[in-house]
């Protein structure tokens, strides 16, 4: 029998239910045919009549508006529409979460970034958000006026952004790109892990982000024991600290936290006693945490480990690190 599929969300807060209970997939936005108003129709009939393919998960569309590098996605924490950027079109990252869907196993479609292309579809793509067309396709037709405002352009990906070799040309262009119209300002966010944040390139790059932009870090762990379980990675978790410190003394950081299901377990007391005090040695020793995003597994993972935590216990979470630390923290 075939499952029905949710109607779509009209507002962020909907949105956000539906993201908490796993109840809502994105398809990607294919747009393919030649600009003919026939090729234009028969394009439409068949987004209309597509399945959500079960590969693609909200928040994370892929190979959409027939671009290589440059996506959009409706994203709970951004609060509407945010346009992504896939740094690491070879999927290069130092970590190797539990809980991503990107599936490492696979071939790359591309080897790496080219900055000419990406600006062409950054331009594009910001005239079809700012002159309403991309209501034009199916996917985004049905969305209020709030989701589709556009929040943010991200520099995100497949892998983890600023270890791009090219990580400081690329944020040059997408300013240039930006000071091109600057009656239409855009906020930069960057998304990462942390690891790469004390890198040359990365630091005079971001030189160029204004008191606007945004730093989102990743913070899944309070100890080396569990950053191994999840993030399974070689870097140890006392560099990602210092890279957080290193660049809030400096602005404002948002710390991204997602906490997954792993093998059916939530994390263990001790573990979120852990993450706790480290968020709180991190503002005694000088970081400007401007909030705390506590989060969930609602992509599907390519790891079958990985799950997603109750609502009930996120809340917890975030409960906790406002009572203890005095930090900003929200549920998403």
């Amino acid at each position: 029998m075939e499952s029905k599929r949710p109607g779509r969300p009209r507002s962020i807060q909907s949105i956000a239910r539906l993201v908490r209970n796993r109840e809502f997939m994105e398809e990607p936005l294919n747009i393919k045919g030649n600009g003919t108003p026939a090729a234009t129709a028969e394009v439409e009939r068949v987004e209309k009549s597509r399945p959500v393919p079960a590969a693609t998960a909200f928040g994370c569309p892929r190979n959409f508006l027939d671009n290589r590098f440059v996506y959009t996605v409706v994203s709970p924490r951004a609060r509407g529409l945010s346009i992504g950027i896939n740094m690491n079109p070879d999927r290069y990252c130092n970590f190797d979460c539990l809980y991503c869907e990107v599936d490492r196993k696979l071939p790359a479609t591309e080897r790496e970034l080219e900055v000419g292309p990406m600006a062409e579809e950054l331009d594009k793509t910001l005239f079809l958000v700012r002159s309403g067309k991309i209501r034009e396709h199916a996917v985004y037709r049905g969305l209020s006026d709030e989701l589709l405002q556009l929040r943010h352009v991200a520099l995100s990906g497949d892998g983890e952004p600023t270890l791009c070799p090219i990580f400081a040309e690329a944020v040059q262009v997408v300013v240039h790109v930006r000071a091109r119209s600057p009656r239409s300002f855009f906020k930069l966010a960057l998304i990462t892990n942390g690891t790469g944040l004390d890198l040359r390139p990365v630091q005079e790059s971001l030189k160029y982000f204004t008191h606007d932009d945004e730093i989102w870090i990743k913070l899944d762990a309070g100890t080396q024991e569990y950053l191994n379980r999840v993030n399974r990675s070689e870097v140890p978790l006392q560099k990602v600290l210092e890279n957080i410190l290193l660049v809030a003394r400096q602005r404002p950081v948002v710390i991204q936290s997602l906490f997954p299901r792993v093998l059916g377990e939530e994390p263990p007391p001790e573990e979120i006693d852990e993450f706790i005090l480290r968020l709180t040695d991190l503002k005694q020793r000088g970081a400007h945490i401007s909030l705390v995003q506590i989060y969930s597994a609602t992509r599907p993972s390519a790891h079958p480990d990985c799950g997603h935590l109750p609502l009930k216990v996120l809340s917890h979470i975030s409960q906790r690190i406002k009572a203890e630390t005095g930090l900003r923290a929200e549920v998403f």
